[in-house]
């Protein structure tokens, strides 16, 4: 059988994964046949890139770009070829309007050893500002980059094994040799300065109090009111918009009522829009954009529920929470040594869940974010300065979902490395059985509590203040 396929879409060793045991003759197209039979849309105006200035970004554009020319000489490349916009926005210090969840910039970067660099836009998404902003850098217009590409040759060039397309890889490996390697960019990209730690601190205090909102709005109405998923998704946006600093949504909310949360990946639509019943479960992960940082945060909510097996299920699920937010780190932790750890309470009555526990976050850019991750099979080692998530869950088919998620970032004090708790919303305490948790386990959620409310009381109004204290008492 032969396939066709766009190389500019394309990694070699993706369709190689895909058609490993396989007969099928793979053909590249030059042409985008879809764009071929696409009808013409509206033309839209592109939206500009804008700037992260030092004092927000913590480190100057020159600074890291040094870092990674540092990297290029050490190891005798000649250039490095940066595919991923969310790398380019993070060494150029760049954010745009090219993604609807996440400010990134599109386009393409050369690093050359000798500090030369490329970039190679849309020349409609720059104005005068950010062409100050990269006064040393040449800037291409991106329908030209075939051109000036072919024209580079006898160098060594290190490609993104993780992004770099067929298309590209071909084109410069005719003239050139190419080596296949994690851009470095993403592994100094995870690890967060003081500033980026600070502002991201501050969004999670904002995006935690509209959450809040939220759920006090929720629990006050669903039995006097018709509450949808979507209405209830809608609802929650409104609140995070009147605070100045959001900016989007950091990626599509999932609002999940009753069965529907055992989906884990659920979108809410017209033919699937559930409404919110008494006595079930209601589950919203969901996180914004802010000027400045990315959050991501879920809550398992009770709607009345009595069922005792759920509340022992949903304490199992905190109690892993809970273990990933205690990990004692060392210099060599993991996140799959911190996976099994967030598993070992549920998997006590033969239940898991089929997800990772946790996955990289950026800095006012993309909501997954690597190398990182707590999953069974991820061995980067973890390090002060990173953001990360803590999602252990449960999900039962056509019966009900539970999800606890917090971003958590790691910090080291007095030369041992912790995890730190960003995000700031109460946990649900009406669903957990206290006979199942320890003293430390219990110590550690009323202390979280305590932060709860001191970080968001003063976004509260006068009722909502009252009903906080309660929602943050010890249990």
């Amino acid at each position: 059988m032969n396939i066709g396929f766009d190389p500019k879409l394309h990694k070699s060793s993706t369709l190689t994964n895909i058609f490993k045991n396989t007969k099928c003759k793979l053909i590249p197209i030059k042409e985008n046949l879809v764009k071929k039979i696409k009808k013409k849309t509206k033309k839209i105006t592109p939206k500009k890139f804008f700037i992260i200035h030092d004092k927000n970004a913590g480190r100057s554009k020159s600074s890291k770009i040094n870092k990674i020319v540092k990297l290029l000489n050490k190891k005798k490349i000649d250039m490095l070829f940066v595919t991923s916009s969310e790398n380019i926005a993070w060494l150029l210090n760049l954010r745009g309007c090219d993604s609807e969840f996440s400010p990134i910039p599109n386009g393409y970067l050369m690093i050359n050893n000798n500090n030369k660099i490329t970039f190679y836009c849309d020349l409609k998404k720059i104005d005068e500002i950010v062409k100050k902003h990269l006064k040393n850098i040449k800037i291409v217009d991106i329908n030209l980059i075939e051109f000036f590409l072919n024209k580079i040759k006898n160098k060594k060039i290190q490609i993104d094994s993780a992004s770099c397309s067929i298309y590209f890889d071909n084109i410069l490996k005719r003239k050139n040799d190419t080596v296949a390697l994690y851009d470095p960019t993403y592994f100094l990209k995870a690890i967060k300065n003081s500033i980026e730690i600070k502002n991201t601190i501050k969004s999670h205090i904002y995006d935690g109090a509209a959450l809040t909102k939220f759920i006090l709005w929720l629990k006050n109405n669903f039995k006097k009111k018709i509450i949808t998923e979507l209405s209830a998704q809608e609802k929650a946006l409104q609140i995070r918009k009147t605070n100045n600093s959001f900016k989007s949504l950091s990626f599509p909310t999932i609002s999940a009522a009753g069965p529907n949360a055992a989906i884990i990946h659920y979108q809410a639509k017209k033919k699937s829009n559930r409404v919110l019943r008494k006595g079930e479960l209601y589950l919203i992960d969901s996180g914004g954009q802010y000027n400045y940082g990315t959050t991501d945060v879920t809550r398992t909510i009770s709607l009345d529920s009595k069922n005792e097996r759920i509340k022992d299920i949903y304490t199992r699920v905190l109690k892993g929470h809970i273990a990933v937010a205690n990990y004692k780190l060392n210099k060599n932790s993991t996140g799959s040594d911190i996976d099994v750890v967030a598993r070992r309470y549920l998997k006590e009555i033969k239940l898991d869940y089929a997800h990772g526990t946790g996955h990289g976050v950026g800095y006012f850019l993309n909501v997954h974010e690597g190398p990182h991750a707590i999953s069974n099979n991820n061995k980067i080692k973890l390090k002060a300065g990173m953001i990360l998530s803590n999602e252990p869950g449960y999900y039962e088919n056509n019966k009900f979902g539970i999800r606890i998620e917090n971003l958590i970032t790691i910090k080291k004090t007095k030369k041992k490395l912790g995890f730190v708790d960003l995000t700031m919303a109460p946990i649900e305490k009406s669903l957990i059985n206290k006979k199942l948790l320890n003293i430390d386990e219990i110590k550690w959620l009323n202390n979280y509590h305590s932060k709860v409310f001191k970080n968001i009381k003063e976004f509260m109004s006068k009722s909502e203040l009252n009903e906080l204290k309660i929602m943050c008492s010890n249990i």
